[in-house]
This record gives C-alpha cells, sequence and structure tokens, in this order.
C-alpha cells in the first residue's frame, strides 16, 4: 500500500548535486506549485544538523548518513552568540568553521538551507542572540530598534562575506563591500535562505521581518527566501518576496492546504517536521513513536511536499548554552539534544533511521549509499576524583571582584572588553550584622545558593524568594549568594527579560543589601587552565559538601572513543575534560549521562574537573551507553 501510496510522487534526485551541477545560474526556483533546481523539477528532502552541536571530526559522518537515509539537503542555524561572543570580535574558526561546515556538504552532495537568523530559537541560549545586546536597558530584540539593528548589521556584514560565496548560482555579481572592487562567481550547496525564524509567533514589529529581508538581499543573498512559522504563526510572519513554509509534528486534516489561504500557487514545504522532542530538567525524556513519525512523514510526501526533518542529528548544548522555556513557570533545557531524532546524540542509528531509509528509497527508486559503520564507544570505567579544592580557596587566588554599591546582573559587569559575562555563574558578597529575614523580590535569575561565611543557609529561586538568615556571633560576617545562569529563555514574548545573575535589589530584614563584592565564575578555558596550577589542591575527605572543583585524570591506552559519564551520586554542577565544557548535570534528571567526544580525549592522561555546587560523589563511570532518563511519549 505505502509503495502504491508513493509511487506517483518518486523523485530521483540522483543526478540533482551540488557537484553534479557545476555552472549554475538558477538555483532553486518555484513554479507552479513546484521547486525546480537548474529547471529540473526537485523536491528537497532535508534534514537538521547544527554544525556547533557536533563536533567538526563528526561533521562529514553525519553527512554521509544523511545521504545514507536519502536526504539531498542539509539544514542549519547559525547562532550569533558563538560567532560573536564579544562585540566586534568574531570568529568563524574550528569548530564554528561555517565555510569549511557548507563545503564539506556540497563535497557529500547535500544542498543547503541556510537559516542564519538572526534569531534562531533551537533550544539555544536567547535564541541565538548574544547576551550584550540586554546591556542597553531599553533593547527591544527582534524589531526595528536601532539598538538591535545596528548589531545585525555589523553582524550580518562579516557572516554575509562567508555566506554570499557559497550560494548556489553561479552569476556575475558585483558585491556591495567597498573593500571588493571585483566581480564574484558563486557555486556552492547554498540553494535557500530563511528570513529570521518563526517570527509569527513574536511578531512586535510589522517593520522587522521586511528589515531583515532587505539586510540578505542588500548584502548579496540571491538565493529563494522562506520563511518558518507553526500555523498559529504562519500569517503573521509572512514577508514578501519569501516562501512560507510550516512546522508541525502531528498532520492536522487540512495543515498543508492552509498554506494555500496565505499564498497561492506555491510549493509546499514542511521546514521543520519534528522528528521527536527536547527534555527539560526535572521533566521526562520525551520519546516519538517511530511508526507513527515515518507514517506522517509518508503522508506528506504523498501529497507532493517538501520536507525538513527537525531533527536528523541533534548533537550536544555542549558548555552553558542551553535553553529554557517560561510559559507557566521557568524550565530551562538539558545538556543533551538527543531529541529522539533519527540518529542518536552520538550519531548511532534509530529505528527511525532505518524507516526513513526505506520510505525515501521507495520514493527515489535508486538505490542509495550504504549507511557509515557506526562508531564503537568505550566503557573506561570508575574514574576517581582524587583532589578538591573549595570555591572560597579559589577566590582570592584567581578572581579579582568587580566593587559595586549596588547588584548588577551579569550582562552589564564590567568584563570581556565591556561586554559583560553571558554564562556560567555570579558570586555576590556583601558584609551583615545579625540575622534576619532574607527577600529577593524575585530578583535572582536563575537559582543562588546561600552562605553565610562558608556555611550554606539555602536556595533561592523562582518559586523560594524568602530565607531566614539565622543570628550569630556578634559583629560582621559575610552573606554570599552564588548564582547561577540555567539558560536564558530561547522563545516566546520574554526574550528582552532575559538579564541574570541579580537583576534587583536583595533585601535583609527589608533594608536593600548594598557594598557588593561580585565575582564572575563564567569558567572560560583560561581560567580552567590556571585552575590546575593554584595551590590548595587537597586529597577529598569521605564527605565534603560543596561548592568545589574536584579533578581527576582518565587514563587511556588505545586510540579514544566516545564515552558517556554517569555521575551518580554527586547533585549538581558542570563537567570539564581537558579544558572542554560538557555541560550541566543535575541529580533531578531526566539526563544522567554526558556525552563524551572521542576527539576530544587523547592516549595517555586526561584531566577532568568537576564543579559541583553541593555534594559530591567520590568517582564517576565511564560507561558506553548512554541514558536519558525515564521516558514519556509525546502526545
Amino acid at each position: 500500500l505505502l509503495t502504491h501510496l508513493l509511487f506517483s510522487s518518486r523523485f530521483n534526485w540522483s543526478e540533482l548535486t551540488p557537484l553534479g551541477l557545476w555552472g549554475r545560474t538558477l538555483g532553486l526556483q518555484t513554479e507552479n506549485s513546484q521547486f525546480l533546481l537548474e529547471g529540473m523539477p526537485f523536491r528537497i528532502f532535508g534534514g537538521s544538523m547544527h554544525y556547533f552541536r557536533v563536533p567538526r571530526e563528526y561533521w562529514e559522518d553525519r553527512m554521509l548518513k544523511m545521504r545514507a537515509c536519502g536526504l539531498n539537503t542539509l539544514t542549519t542555524y547559525v547562532p550569533w552568540n558563538l560567532h560573536e561572543k564579544e562585540r566586534g570580535k568574531f570568529d568563524f574558526s574550528k569548530n564554528l568553521d561555517l565555510r569549511a561546515f557548507l563545503s564539506l556538504a556540497a563535497k557529500n552532495g547535500l544542498w543547503v538551507i541556510l537559516r542564519p537568523g538572526p534569531y534562531i530559537c533551537s533550544e539555544w541560549d536567547l535564541g541565538g542572540l548574544p547576551s550584550w545586546l540586554l546591556q542597553d536597558p531599553e533593547m527591544q530584540l527582534r524589531t526595528t530598534y536601532k539598538g538591535f539593528t545596528e548589531a545585525v548589521d555589523a553582524y550580518f556584514d562579516r557572516l554575509m562575506s562567508v555566506v554570499v560565496p557559497l550560494q548556489a548560482s553561479t552569476i556575475l555579481l558585483p558585491l556591495l563591500w567597498e573593500w571588493l572592487h571585483r566581480a564574484y562567481k558563486k557555486g556552492g550547496p547554498i540553494i535557500a535562505v530563511q528570513v529570521e525564524n518563526e517570527y509569527g509567533s513574536y511578531a512586535k514589529d510589522p517593520n522587522y521581518m521586511t528589515y531583515v529581508k532587505m539586510a540578505l538581499l542588500n548584502r548579496g543573498i540571491v538565493e529563494l527566501l522562506m520563511t518558518s512559522d507553526n500555523k498559529n504563526g504562519l500569517s503573521f510572519g509572512l514577508v514578501e518576496g519569501a516562501l512560507a513554509t510550516v512546522n508541525f509534528q502531528k498532520l492536522e486534516p487540512g495543515l498543508l492546504k492552509y498554506l494555500d489561504t496565505v499564498q497561492k500557487d506555491q510549493p509546499k514545504m514542511v521546514m521543520e517536521y519534528w522528528t521527536g522532542w527536547f527534555d527539560n530538567w526535572g521533566g521526562p525524556h520525551y520519546v516519538f513513536d517511530a511508526d507513527e513519525m515515518v507514517n506522517t512523514v509518508a503522508s506528506i510526501l504523498k501529497t507532493g511536499a517538501s520536507i525538513n526533518l527537525y531533527m536528523f542529528h541533534g548533537g550536544t548544548n555542549f558548555g552553558f548554552m542551553n535553553g529554557a522555556l517560561e510559559a507557566d513557570e521557568y524550565k530551562s533545557d538539558v545538556t543533551s539534544y538527543d531529541y529522539d531524532a533519527v540518529l542518536t546524540e552520538a550519531g548511532d542509528y534509530t529505528s527511525k533511521f532505518f524507516k526513513l531509509r526505506q520510505l525515501f528509497s521507495m520514493v527515489i527508486g535508486q538505490p542509495l549509499p550504504l549507511p557509515p559503520m557506526i562508531e564503537s564507544k568505550a566503557s573506561y570505567g570508575a574514574i576517581l576524583l582524587h583532589q578538591y579544592i573549595s570555591l572560597w580557596d579559589v577566590l582570592p587566588a584567581l578572581l579579582q571582584p568587580i566593587k559595586s554599591e549596588f547588584p548588577v546582573n551579569m550582562e552589564n559587569l564590567p568584563l570581556n572588553a565591556s561586554t559583560g559575562q553571558p554564562y556560567g555563574y555570579v558570586l555576590y558578597e556583601t558584609v551583615i550584622f545579625g540575622g534576619g529575614h532574607l527577600h529577593t523580590r524575585d530578583h535572582v535569575r536563575d537559582r543562588a545558593q546561600v552562605f553565610v561565611n562558608t556555611v550554606y543557609v539555602g536556595e533561592l529561586d523562582y518559586n523560594t524568594v524568602e530565607l531566614s538568615i539565622p543570628e550569630g556571633q556578634q559583629g560582621f560576617r559575610q552573606l554570599r549568594l552564588l548564582v547561577e545562569n540555567r539558560g536564558r529563555v530561547n522563545y516566546g514574548l520574554a526574550l528582552n527579560e532575559q538579564r541574570k545573575g541579580l537583576i534587583g535589589d536583595v533585601f535583609l530584614n527589608k533594608t536593600p543589601l548594598r557594598n557588593f563584592k561580585i565575582y564572575s565564575l563564567e569558567m572560560k578555558p583560561a581560567f580552567m587552565k590556571s585552575l590546575q596550577h593554584v595551590s590548595g589542591w587537597s586529597t577529598v575527605p569521605d564527605y565534603f559538601v560543596g561548592p568545589a572543583f574536584f579533578r581527576g585524570r582518565l587514563w587511556i591506552e588505545q586510540q579514544p572513543q566516545d564515552t558517556f559519564l554517569k555521575l551518580q551520586g554527586w547533585e549538581k554542577g558542570v563537567v570539564f575534560v581537558n579544558g572542554q565544557n560538557l555541560g550541566r548535570y543535575w541529580k533531578i534528571g531526566p539526563q544522567e549521562t554526558l556525552y563524551l567526544p572521542g576527539p576530544w580525549l587523547r592516549r595517555g592522561g586526561n584531566e577532568i574537573v568537576i564543579f559541583e555546587e553541593r555534594t559530591a560523589g567520590r568517582i564517576i563511570q565511564s560507561v558506553d551507553i548512554p541514558y536519558l532518563g525515564r521516558t514519556q511519549y509525546v502526545d
């Protein structure tokens, strides 16, 4: 039955590849409800994979698996907050080498739909927007507010210098930058560029989408433009000259036909067909039934529509880059972006892969490339964390405090070339006399551990806004608030309110606290390197309560392989391996293992450092199977 349904929609794209169509002049076009690529009928069978969530050494492996699944197009976001961490300083190197990533896609026979934002959502901190934008107290993100558009313009000037030469059409185009006085020939894999992202769900400025569209066109983008929205936002996210596409997981009756109500005689495309879902700390690990997924994909293909699988391969929110939701309450996303996608977090096949491969092979009617062999995983066993140093001993050795009469939020701390602190922790320290009633007035973002001198008193967050501070001996004591930025909200109408740390006054006995020493704990590579050499490391006692850094060594004799770190007995913190920030762990789950890519390990000794906020174990386990938590099917 399935074969019969799909046979009439058969589409063999095996000759329509980036390397097979040199000398292109037309690119991707729309005509009479279908896509044309170089004048030939074309359907997009796409999959999302984000270069910034996958170790560079594995990019090609994931692309080959895309081809083996029957896909012809790779879709990726571009994270502004990684490419311009500090205002005016751009990074397109190493794992952020976008040019290399896109060129590799072309080499492996994949076209590209580029989604450059500037906002990308993607369960990524602040939807990919740099936190330094929030230094401006009047900032209006995703609007034509001058402070925002000036920053976007400067970023797009740099980004488009990378992107424009990698567009698919080969045209003589006088580039618009004065510093280039020659025509530029293009011939890369980019066949379409998305204008912003799901703006219909935000829609605060009717002029904004036109601004973003012109920002792309004025810098040399000539490929097909697209927008992307869910059904409810579709009509509010349109912009003239861009093809509207739709995002969903369940195919409601008439959903694809609804596209005809906003644009006539245009090809239908599902930009995000959600193959799974993401997880929040404290919730379940969501899974989406493989048979239901492939049956929905088959139904979409039967209509003749094009599709992009979001995600084909999710990867990992390494470091502090996870996003968060804020609907009824604040919920931060876990480190893993496995997404129950077609490939696992570590790039292994799932049943979804083989079911989709069978489906696409029937549609294409040609043999598909063989799936690459999977990389074996290693179980390196127990790793002893034999030394520790208390955070209180690290402060005087490595950190210079910022002195301020008032509390200062992370983004406005005078750090990182005046662009503030984007991620991590901040310690606020002040002097108090006696105890009493501590109240935050909901000014803690997102979670604070409270100490008197070095004694733990309790926690403050969105739900707990007051604590009792015990009376002590006569004289002054230090009140310390260690505040964690758990991740900025990436979707919804609250983007302008995502400042972190202490965002206002905290009160003791109804009097606002003043005269702070503020310590930045961003835990950047230079800090972690200095931590290795600081004096004060000592043997871990039988029982110890953090906050503290712990270290141990993983010794590997053979070629390193991927593994997963299980932190049973640890409470909450961050893991670093050879200076690389793997991300957060938290005993509330659902995620119980952290993915450690083999390329980040080396033969011989590998240093593991854990920042534990509270209760530390003595060992961690290296295992060869991930455990992402108790599962719950997506409704």
